[in-house]
């Protein structure tokens, strides 16, 4: 299946969902922490950046691209979880599951293949999964596609994807 053929797919399926969140579709005149302090649902991400003092990097030149869990996502850890990971004494850890998030570049859907795998800012490989009409991050659900912002691309998740600790 062509490279093309998968972005449509994946384009199609993302937007045929009917849980698919609406952020703005292009922001262009927005880097990535804008974008996302500006879209409701990934105020749960915005609150973890700015505890994990990663601010300033996603404002960076980049370019990144981001797999932006939603406020649900961060709902689905235990109870108690994002609490404690907000907290300044877990700054590293909260810094691991973030950055595992962020991959260097500009990724669009239409460059995701199934089965590739992309190092991450953390340093960790992520697994992209294209079957049965989706697209999957590891075991996330991507929900929404090519969110341009000013410094990269967001991609929206339905779970919080975590690294080997």
């Amino acid at each position: 299946m062509s490279v093309f053929a998968i972005a449509m797919l994946l384009t199609a399926t993302v937007f045929a969902n009917d849980e698919v969140k609406e952020p703005v579709k292009k922001a262009a005149d927005k880097d990535i922490v804008d974008l996302a302090a500006g879209t409701d649902f990934l105020s749960t991400l915005v609150a973890a950046v700015k505890a994990g003092g990663l601010v300033d990097v996603l404002k960076g030149d980049g370019p990144f691209t981001v797999f932006a869990p939603t406020n649900e996502a961060f709902a689905k850890l235990p109870a108690g979880t994002v609490e404690n990971l907000l907290k300044p004494d877990n700054k590293d850890q909260l810094v691991k599951i973030l950055t595992y998030h962020v991959v260097p570049g500009n990724i669009k859907a239409a460059d995701l293949e199934n089965g590739m795998e992309v190092e991450t800012v953390q340093g960790q490989k992520i697994k992209v999964k294209l079957a049965s009409g989706k697209a999957m991050i590891n075991e996330a659900t991507v929900t929404s596609v090519d969110i341009e912002a000013s410094n990269g691309m967001v991609h929206v998740i339905d779970s919080v994807i975590l690294p080997e600790m």
